[in-house]
Protein backbone atom coordinates (compact mmCIF):
# COMPACT_ATOMS: atom_id res chain seq x y z
CA UNK A 1 0.00 0.00 0.00
CA UNK A 2 1.04 3.36 -1.07
CA UNK A 3 0.00 6.51 0.60
CA UNK A 4 0.44 10.09 -0.43
CA UNK A 5 -1.10 12.63 1.68
CA UNK A 6 -1.95 16.05 0.65
CA UNK A 7 -4.03 19.49 1.27
CA UNK A 8 -1.84 21.05 4.20
CA UNK A 9 -0.57 24.85 3.48
CA UNK A 10 -0.93 28.11 5.71
CA UNK A 11 -3.81 29.41 7.49
CA UNK A 12 -4.66 31.80 10.03
CA UNK A 13 -5.88 30.78 13.10
CA UNK A 14 -9.19 29.53 13.64
CA UNK A 15 -9.24 28.74 9.84
CA UNK A 16 -9.99 25.42 8.11
CA UNK A 17 -8.25 22.66 6.26
CA UNK A 18 -9.08 19.45 4.36
CA UNK A 19 -6.39 16.87 4.12
CA UNK A 20 -6.37 14.48 2.02
CA UNK A 21 -4.83 10.92 2.40
CA UNK A 22 -4.78 9.00 -0.96
CA UNK A 23 -4.10 5.14 -1.21
CA UNK A 24 -3.01 2.70 -3.99
CA UNK A 25 -3.88 -1.27 -3.98
CA UNK A 26 -7.36 -2.61 -3.52
CA UNK A 27 -6.73 -3.81 0.22
CA UNK A 28 -7.18 -0.01 1.14
CA UNK A 29 -10.98 -1.22 2.47
CA UNK A 30 -9.87 -3.62 4.94
CA UNK A 31 -7.34 -1.00 6.71
CA UNK A 32 -7.72 1.11 9.78
CA UNK A 33 -6.14 4.05 9.13
CA UNK A 34 -5.09 6.83 11.11
CA UNK A 35 -3.31 10.43 11.06
CA UNK A 36 -0.72 11.42 13.30
CA UNK A 37 1.59 14.91 13.12
CA UNK A 38 5.04 16.00 14.74
CA UNK A 39 6.01 19.56 15.14
CA UNK A 40 9.31 20.75 14.92
CA UNK A 41 11.56 19.36 17.92
CA UNK A 42 8.96 17.25 18.97
CA UNK A 43 7.56 13.49 18.72
CA UNK A 44 5.02 12.55 16.00
CA UNK A 45 1.82 12.11 17.86
CA UNK A 46 -1.71 10.41 17.30
CA UNK A 47 -4.08 12.94 16.18
CA UNK A 48 -7.39 10.22 14.92
CA UNK A 49 -8.02 6.90 14.03
CA UNK A 50 -10.64 5.32 11.92
CA UNK A 51 -11.87 2.03 11.34
CA UNK A 52 -11.67 0.05 8.25
CA UNK A 53 -15.38 0.60 7.64
CA UNK A 54 -15.72 4.27 9.04
CA UNK A 55 -17.91 2.92 11.57
CA UNK A 56 -15.58 3.68 14.56
CA UNK A 57 -13.25 6.85 15.09
CA UNK A 58 -11.00 7.89 17.92
CA UNK A 59 -9.59 11.34 18.67
CA UNK A 60 -6.52 12.21 20.57
CA UNK A 61 -7.83 15.17 23.40
CA UNK A 62 -6.37 18.11 21.78
CA UNK A 63 -8.04 17.79 18.58
CA UNK A 64 -11.37 16.08 19.92
CA UNK A 65 -14.21 18.65 18.54
CA UNK A 66 -12.12 20.46 16.15
CA UNK A 67 -10.97 17.74 13.77
CA UNK A 68 -13.11 14.90 11.90
CA UNK A 69 -11.58 11.76 10.57
CA UNK A 70 -13.76 10.07 7.33
CA UNK A 71 -13.04 7.74 4.34
CA UNK A 72 -14.42 6.90 1.41
CA UNK A 73 -13.47 3.35 0.33
CA UNK A 74 -14.87 3.53 -3.25
CA UNK A 75 -12.24 6.60 -3.96
CA UNK A 76 -9.54 4.91 -1.54
CA UNK A 77 -9.12 7.94 0.38
CA UNK A 78 -9.07 9.34 3.92
CA UNK A 79 -9.47 13.07 4.95
CA UNK A 80 -9.09 15.15 8.13
CA UNK A 81 -11.15 17.85 8.31
CA UNK A 82 -9.44 19.98 10.71
CA UNK A 83 -11.57 23.55 11.53
CA UNK A 84 -11.05 26.05 14.75
CA UNK A 85 -7.02 25.58 14.22
CA UNK A 86 -4.35 26.80 16.37
CA UNK A 87 -1.14 27.82 16.31
CA UNK A 88 -0.23 24.81 18.75
CA UNK A 89 -1.77 22.72 15.56
CA UNK A 90 1.56 23.53 13.33
CA UNK A 91 3.11 19.94 12.42
CA UNK A 92 3.17 17.55 9.63
CA UNK A 93 0.48 15.75 9.22
CA UNK A 94 1.09 12.05 8.23
CA UNK A 95 -1.61 9.56 7.48
CA UNK A 96 -0.49 5.93 8.07
CA UNK A 97 -2.62 2.39 7.33
CA UNK A 98 -2.82 -0.57 9.96
CA UNK A 99 -2.15 -3.59 7.48
CA UNK A 100 -4.43 -5.19 10.41
CA UNK A 101 -6.92 -6.23 8.48
CA UNK A 102 -10.66 -5.32 10.18
CA UNK A 103 -9.11 -4.14 13.10
CA UNK A 104 -10.33 -1.76 15.34
CA UNK A 105 -8.64 2.04 15.03
CA UNK A 106 -5.40 2.49 17.08
CA UNK A 107 -3.66 5.41 18.92
CA UNK A 108 -0.66 3.09 18.90
CA UNK A 109 2.08 4.49 16.09
CA UNK A 110 3.60 1.07 16.23
CA UNK A 111 0.42 -0.56 14.80
CA UNK A 112 0.95 1.14 11.75
CA UNK A 113 2.88 -0.97 8.96
CA UNK A 114 2.53 2.31 6.15
CA UNK A 115 2.97 5.88 6.07
CA UNK A 116 2.61 8.42 3.88
CA UNK A 117 5.18 11.26 3.27
CA UNK A 118 3.15 13.71 5.31
CA UNK A 119 1.68 17.56 4.52
CA UNK A 120 2.56 20.35 6.17
CA UNK A 121 -0.08 22.26 8.13
CA UNK A 122 1.02 26.01 9.48
CA UNK A 123 -1.72 27.81 11.75
CA UNK A 124 -0.30 31.47 12.02
CA UNK A 125 -1.57 33.59 15.14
Amino acid sequence: VQLQASGGGLVQARGSLRLSCAASGRTFSTYGMGWFRQAPGKEREFVAAISWSGSSTTYADSVKGRFTISRDNAKNTMYLQTNSLKPEDTAVYYCAADANKYGDPTIWRGSYTYWGQGTEVTVSS
